[in-house]
């Protein structure tokens, strides 16, 4: 049964509130990869925050969409790092960012095609057999489709997670993002995807860039993206929702308040 929690990132800016304060989340979320190098600084802050808060891994390098393969040497990696945290869930996107040697340090789309498919569901299957558990996977933000595509995107996410059972992290702010870029409706996507496997929620703001919104996590959540996720929680009941903030990170109580609307939304529809 999905649990309904709130949390934030946890950021350098906010480390010494979470290790030295009673902040009010239910978790925290890291990206996985910065602290997957054992011993050292990172790692022992982790290691006290876990004492504190559950925690969540959020992968950003994993490459699922990647045609030759994952890395071995990560996976063992971040198994290492799964076993010591005990994470609430561990998650990465669907994208690729590698091939070979050559990584974008971006999360790059995929086609929706029958190929791209075989291939992320292999890679999701190796993925989750390393670590031992069920992956979440998110929804990009997308710049570009591509014209090969013979899906959807609700409809490979739906293919997706029928032939991998993994779960969902559901990124509201990039459907808002996706559907304004490439013009189809996110109601669309919320009626396609499958709803009870999502189990944790993404919220975040957005830039207007040319022509395009931008994924950016440097302001706050809008008003559109706060509608779309009251729409999405009443559609997949109790998951865990999280606001993302990488840029222009502002002070904690700031990022408190706006989790304690995603509370209000959440409690709302409780009520209804």
């Amino acid at each position: 049964m999905h649990a309904q929690r709130f949390g934030l990132g946890l950021r350098r800016e906010h480390y010494s509130d979470f290790l030295d304060g009673d902040v009010d989340v239910d978790f925290v979320e890291v990206i996985s990869e910065n602290f997957m190098v054992a011993g050292g600084q990172p790692r022992d802050i982790l290691r006290r925050v876990r004492q504190r808060y559950p925690v969540v891994l959020h992968g950003v390098s994993m490459s699922l969409g990647s045609a030759d393969g994952l890395r071995s040497d990560y996976l063992a990696r971040l198994r290492a790092l799964v076993d010591e945290v005990e994470p609430l869930f561990v998650s990465d996107h669907l994208s690729w960012s590698r091939i070979g040697r050559f990584n974008s340090h971006d999360l790059l789309p995929l086609p929706y095609t029958q190929e791209a498919l075989d291939i992320i569901c292999n890679n999701i299957d190796q993925a989750q057999e390393a670590l031992g558990r069920t992956m979440l996977v998110e929804n990009p933000s997308s710049y570009l489709t591509y014209a090969e595509s013979s899906m959807t995107e609700w409809e490979f996410i739906s293919a997706m997670t029928r032939r991998t059972g993994c779960g969902l992290l559901l990124d509201v702010n990039n459907v808002f993002v996706s559907a304004s870029n490439h013009g189809f409706d996110p109601q669309d996507f919320l009626r396609g995807v499958p709803m009870d496997r999502v189990q944790q929620i993404h919220l975040a703001g957005h830039s207007q860039g040319n022509g395009l919104l931008i994924d950016t996590h440097d302001s706050a959540v809008n008003d559109a993206v706060w509608s779309l996720y009251a729409q999405t929680i009443a559609r997949c009941g109790d998951v865990a929702t999280m606001i993302e903030r990488d840029g222009d990170i502002p002070p904690l109580a700031d990022l408190l308040a706006e989790l304690d609307t995603a509370r209000r939304l959440a409690a709302h529809k409780e009520a209804a």
